[in-house]
C-alpha cells in the first residue's frame, strides 16, 4: 500500500561525534512524499512507515542506510578545459564550493562539488554532501493516509521529469519529493524548476 505523508522535521547530521542542524521543515511547508516510490533514503522511509497522523518521531539513520560512507576515491581531478566555453574557462559557474552537473560517457548524469580550482585542473568531489554522516530526524507526522490515484499520478509525473525532482542534501529526500529546490545542500520551496537528480 502506498501511503501519503506530510511531515515536519529537523535534520541533524552526526559525524565524528559532532551533531549539526542541517535542515528544518516547518508546518507551513511540510515535506510530502508517498511511500514505496524510493524518493526518500531507505532508513528514513522505514522509520516513518511505522507512524500515523499526529505521531512524533526521533530516530537516527546510520550512514550506510542514508548516503553511504565517504569514499576518498570519489574525489577526482578533471582537466580545466572541459569547463571552458569557446576556450574561455567558466569561472562564474566553476568555483570552490559550487555544485555542478556532470555526465559520464554512458550518459548518466550526477552532481559534483568543486573542491579546488587549479591552474589547469578542477578537483571535484562526487560523494553526496552527507556521505559519511548518520542522520538524526526529529519531528511530527502532520498527515498520513492511503494515497489517492491523483496523488500517485502526481508523484509518477514528477519522477518522470515533470517539475522539480532533484536530490539535494538531506531532507530524507525532500527535493526528491518535488517540493524542494537546491539551496547549497539543503532543500527549500520548489520555485525554480531546477535541481535535477
Amino acid at each position: 500500500m502506498n501511503k501519503y505523508y506530510a511531515i515536519t522535521y529537523k535534520l541533524h547530521t552526526i559525524k565524528d561525534g559532532v551533531k549539526e542542524l542541517r535542515e528544518e521543515i516547518g508546518a507551513d511547508d511540510p515535506f510530502v512524499f508517498i511511500s514505496g516510490f524510493s524518493t526518500t533514503i531507505p532508513g528514513f522511509e522505514k522509520e516513518i512507515e511505522k507512524l500515523g497522523t499526529g505521531e512524533e518521531f526521533d530516530f537516527t539513520v546510520p550512514c550506510e542506510e542514508a548516503y553511504g560512507e565517504y569514499v576518498a576515491e570519489r574525489v577526482v581531478t578533471l582537466d580545466k578545459a572541459i569547463f571552458s566555453i569557446d576556450g574561455v574557462f567558466n569561472a562564474d559557474m566553476i568555483y570552490n564550493g559550487a555544485i555542478i552537473p556532470l555526465q559520464n560517457e554512458d550518459g548518466m548524469r550526477f552532481m559534483g562539488i568543486v573542491k579546488e580550482v587549479r591552474d589547469k585542473e578542477v578537483v571535484v568531489d562526487l560523494n553526496h554532501p552527507l556521505a559519511g554522516c548518520a542522520l538524526n530526524f526529529t519531528g511530527t507526522v502532520a498527515e498520513c493516509h492511503e494515497a489517492t490515484n491523483a496523488e500517485i499520478t502526481d508523484v509518477i509525473n514528477r519522477l518522470s521529469g515533470g517539475g522539480c525532482h532533484g536530490g539535494c542534501g538531506g531532507c530524507g529526500g525532500g527535493c526528491n519529493s518535488g517540493e524542494g529546490k537546491c539551496d547549497g545542500d539543503s532543500c527549500g520551496k520548489c520555485d525554480d524548476g531546477g535541481c535535477g537528480k
